[in-house]
Formats: structure tokens, sequence, C-alpha cells
């Protein structure tokens, strides 16, 4: 089977650009603060996924349907109503879900979905807590999907 066409792909945007119009205003200090981050943890450099995704890394998954697709290996959005936080990697495996609810219990003020992370403002959240988060996250799809 092929791969799918995916609708949040790399796109060539500029990074800094988009950052400079997010809004509210307090989203473009909040998203450098959370670039940084992912550059000390990743050691990649940000790229846009879709027209709102900042993206780090990427990886290549195959389904057992046979569904094929590429995906950003970790990232955020800065969007008006929350910093969206993608978090792929805990799902790997049932201590890694342990853990990340563990530290969910530490980070402060947020919400979940099913692999997103949403915090209103990083100020209500322990940033040491979501650097491990991050991290976790990070190491866990690298050993899922070696780079």
């Amino acid at each position: 089977m092929a791969k799918a066409e995916m609708k949040t792909k790399p796109t060539g945007s500029d990074v800094e650009d988009f950052i400079a119009h997010a809004q509210p205003e307090r989203r473009q200090d909040e998203a450098r603060q959370l670039i940084a981050m992912f550059k000390r943890i990743t050691g990649e450099e940000p790229k846009m996924w879709g027209p709102s995704i900042i993206g780090f890394g990427s990886y290549d998954y195959k389904y057992e349907s046979g569904r094929e697709g590429t995906s950003l290996r970790s990232g955020f959005s800065p969007r008006k109503a929350a910093l969206s936080l993608y978090l792929m990697g805990a799902y790997c495996t049932p201590e890694a879900q342990a853990e990340q609810e563990r530290l969910f219990g530490l980070l402060g003020k947020h919400k979940v979905g099913k692999s997103c992370l949403y915090i209103n403002r990083l100020e209500q959240i322990d940033m040491e807590v979501l650097e491990k988060l991050v991290r976790n996250n990070w190491d866990l799809m690298n050993e899922r999907y070696p780079q």
C-alpha cells in the first residue's frame, strides 16, 4: 500500500514568521521558549508542519492495515486557546503511560487529549516537569522508530 497523503506535512514556511503572528501576543514568547527547549532535547531545528504546527524530526510509520505515512516526531502549536504539545511516545508501553501520568500530576494546570498536552500559559506549569515529559516522549519515539 502506498503512503497516505497527509494533510500535516513539512511546508518549508518560515517558523519565525509564523511565530511573529501568533496571538495572543504572549504566545510569541512562549513559542520561542518551547523552541529552545525542543532544540535542546532533540538536537533538531524546528520546521513548519502544515499551517500551524512547529515540528522537530520526523518518522515513517506503517500500520498493520498497510497504511503508511510520515509524521513529526514531536512538536507543538501555539494556538490562541492553548499551547498544544504533541507527545506520541508514551503510548508505546504501559510503563511509559504510567510515567507520563505521574509527570502530568506534577506539571501544573493543563488538559490532555489522546496524544496532546494543552497548556494555557507556560507560567502555570513546572517547566522542568514539561522538559521531562518532552524528553521521555522523544526518547520513546526514537526507540520505537529509530532514526
